[in-house]
């Protein structure tokens, strides 16, 4: 069920790859797309405040309805204004519905056709999570695009186990479509089948014909290699409407965002960007950057000189020296940095479909990661 705030213009499709420019609309505010959501599980993108957030460029973020459930309880979210509110976040947010903590917290969990039931990792209390609970959660939570329960499982696995839990997310996508009852909320079906190219057109054709207003493609970048995602992204984006936006959930590195683009994928989200970034790990135009490597102690160079984020306006030797210290501030500049890259990735891509040339930017990108600032 969707109202007619929601609405997907294709406004240019790249002359040599699938990659497509557009724009979702939906009750919070457009998304140009592609797409980059940051990972805020908690109602929040960890160490980055909302005003910071939107700085990076961000259009739209991500929360977790299993996480947001557990603490502080959606009743909670929905008594303090609803999510938005809540986190203070006036652009789009999309809600995962739980179904990756089947895959995340598998020692946790057991699965029926009727649900899962989760032992919480907080506490231990057991955790009822079925298609209709999931999507009551996520309208009190009042997300603009909330995901249907679906089950994933890890990779490489039997064909078996790989159709029981297709076919169990399709009987959870039906279910939660029927359980939705808000129309300012956008419903995402999301593929599975794993690395079996039968499985996922089955998955893909059987959800088409529920006509979602966009269609998501999960349970990869779950343990198989990379040219095996971009296989399955090849005979499965075919297959979903042209006029809906292709969201590929929990991916991942600039690369993949990238490949994914030129098969035709609008959204992406991972928490790579700000994990990374605690880390002491930058992403650049040039490679990746480690700061806590002794060669960066007397830098006096930003991470990237062509970057104008908050962390760039410091030196490496002063980024390292955070992170040697142990200082806070420093996982939050280079979380800061590492989602202003992304949003700056995103943006040059869009540039380079409107402008017919995206299989050369990419090579662009290509050569420019394999000089690598570390090796160079």
């Amino acid at each position: 069920m969707a109202s007619v705030a929601f609405g997907f213009e294709i406004l240019h499709q790249d002359g040599c790859t699938a990659a497509r420019m557009g724009r979702f609309s939906t009750p919070h505010g457009p998304i140009d797309t592609p797409a980059f959501m940051p990972v805020g599980t908690q109602g929040t993108v960890k160490g980055v405040d909302v005003g910071r957030l939107r700085e990076t460029g961000a259009q739209i973020v991500l929360a977790n309805t299993y996480h947001l459930a557990l603490r502080p309880g959606e009743q909670t979210v929905s008594a303090l204004g609803g999510l938005h509110q809540f986190m203070g976040w006036d652009g789009p947010i999309l809600t995962d519905s739980g179904g990756f903590q089947v895959f995340s917290l598998a020692d946790r969990v057991a699965i029926d056709d009727r649900g899962v039931q989760f032992r919480s990792h907080v506490d231990g209390t057991l955790i009822d999570l079925t298609p209709e609970r999931a999507v009551a959660i996520q309208e009190q939570l009042g997300s603009d695009i909330a995901m249907v329960l679906d089950h994933v499982v890890a990779l490489p696995n039997d064909r078996e186990v790989l159709a029981d839990a297709m076919r169990r997310s399709l009987r959870w996508a039906e279910r939660c479509q029927a359980a939705a009852t808000r129309s300012d909320q956008a419903i995402f079906p999301i593929v599975q089948g794993g690395l079996d190219a039968d499985l996922r057109v089955e998955s893909a054709e059987r959800l088409v014909q529920l006509d979602f207003m966009g269609y998501a493609i999960g349970g990869l970048s779950v343990g198989e290699p990379p040219a095996e995602m971009y296989r399955v992204l090849d005979f499965t984006v075919p297959r979903l409407p042209r006029d809906r936006p292709r969201y590929l959930m929990g991916v991942g590195r600039p690369i993949d965002l990238l490949e994914g683009i030129a098969r035709g994928i609008d959204l992406f989200d991972c928490v790579m960007p700000t994990r990374n970034g605690r880390n002491a790990l930058a992403f650049t135009h040039s490679g990746t950057v480690r700061l806590r490597n002794q060669q960066h102690s007397m830098d006096r160079e930003p991470v990237d000189a062509t970057c104008s984020c908050l962390a760039c306006r410091h030196s490496r030797g002063y980024l390292r020296h955070l992170f040697q210290a142990g200082e806070m501030l420093g996982p939050m500049l280079l979380s800061i940095h590492n989602l202003t890259y992304y949003q700056r990735l995103l943006a040059e891509a869009r540039r380079a479909i409107a402008e017919d040339r995206f299989t050369s930017f990419v090579r662009e990108q290509e050569r420019g990661w394999e000089v690598d600032s570390e090796t160079s």
